[in-house]
């Protein structure tokens, strides 16, 4: 029952962060829509690798540790993507307009 709420969450976070890259046009909201899609992953992944654990199987431990990695990995890029809207920022240009 708990897997399955799990489930249902990361799933949801997925789709609510799949729409907001869609429908968002601003850089920095675009950034939280794939932090969120990012975070439904993690929760999704996490919850296939706990299922072997609840049948009375040992969780393997290398989907977590591929979890922590991405989590680590996501935060350094959103630094990245978040330095480099503020510079566009900074130096002027419009973003959202795709001049080249």
């Amino acid at each position: 029952m708990t897997m399955t709420v799990f489930g249902l969450c990361g799933a949801a976070l997925v789709g609510i962060g799949l729409y907001g890259l869609i429908v968002q046009t601003q850089p920095l909201r675009r950034i939280l829509a794939f932090n969120l899609l990012g975070g439904g992953v993690f929760l999704l992944f996490g919850v296939i690798a706990r299922r072997g654990a609840i049948d009375g199987l040992g969780s393997d431990p290398v989907p977590q540790a591929m979890v922590i990695t991405g989590i680590v990995v996501a935060f350094s890029a959103t630094a990245l993507a978040i330095s480099l809207v503020v510079r566009l920022k900074e130096t002027g240009r419009e973003d959202d307009e795709g001049s080249a």
